[in-house]
């Protein structure tokens, strides 16, 4: 069972916003060393990286704790604050980490930090009428009720993604597949937004999204957002093509000044529909 404590660390993520762990602790306290850090990162793999990801660089369940954004406060003393005591109105809560323990884990992050993003040029307008209009983003994806269920949820992207990540998703979306955020019991199996065709005994093909897999059991919406549901015994074949089934947007199909705009939009979705 998993303790308090690591789904404490797992929720870390919800104070994301700028600058990522660009202050030491207010108190001015030496370098951790590397037997600290090394500590750290043993209690994150084992506490965290489940949400987070191994190198904490995000995943579905929550965002990159590497992404240049911290918005419940950026020094050790806030951060401390945070994992010891959680964060009201959010879904991290206290935990029983050892003061200690919780520090280690702070070096350890610490030592992820990558150089901060160039400015961000576009503007986030235009590339609301792009994600609503001719780049048909919305018709897959949703931000604050509007658009489509194929692919992933997008009003709290900008909190969870740095630009660079939504510029390789927006160009190359077969890179890295994002997780699907859904509960997993034993006998379920991980789920990706990754293409997928099913072909039933019928002999009736579906493209789509796998929803939900276990052992005997498959729940998927097709291409049309139809959600069908089949015992495995039902179905000829299942392939998984390894890819998204979100076309690349190449430079002659969105060129580099869209590309900017509407990375500029996606960065200012932070969950907050005002």
């Amino acid at each position: 069972m998993v303790k308090l404590h690591q789904v404490a660390i797992c929720a870390l993520s919800l104070f994301l916003s700028p600058p990522l762990f660009s202050q030491a602790s207010k108190g001015g306290s030496s370098a951790p060393s590397t037997q600290s850090i090394a500590n750290g990162k043993s209690t994150f793999r084992v506490a965290c990286s489940y949400c987070h990801g191994i190198h904490a660089d995000g995943g579905f369940r929550a965002p990159s704790l590497i992404s240049g954004h911290l918005s419940h406060g950026d020094s050790d003393d806030a951060l401390l604050n945070n994992i010891l005591h959680g964060i009201p109105g959010t879904a991290m809560p206290a935990n029983d980490l050892e003061e200690s323990e919780a520090r280690e884990v702070i070096a350890y992050l610490r030592s992820l930090q990558k150089p901060a993003s160039a400015p961000i040029t576009g503007s986030p307008e235009a590339g609301r009428k792009l994600f609503f209009g001719e780049a048909y983003c919305s018709r897959c994806h949703m931000v604050f009720g509007q658009g489509g269920r194929l692919g992933p949820e997008l009003s709290r992207i900008g909190a969870s993604r740095p630009p660079e990540f939504l510029i390789e998703s927006i160009r190359n979306p077969d890179a890295e597949l994002t997780e699907r955020f859904v509960p997993l019991d034993f006998g379920s199996v991980a789920t990706t937004y990754e293409l997928v065709t099913v072909t039933t005994r019928q002999g009736t093909r579906f493209s789509g999204v796998i929803l939900n897999e276990d052992s005997f059991s498959l729940q998927f919406m097709d291409d049309r957002e139809k959600i069908h549901s089949w015992s495995k015994s039902e179905l000829q074949s299942i392939v998984h093509e390894h890819r998204s089934p979100m076309p690349a947007y190449a430079p002659q199909q969105l060129s580099d000044s869209q590309l900017n705009d509407l990375v500029a939009y996606l960065t200012s979705l932070r969950g907050d529909s005002k």
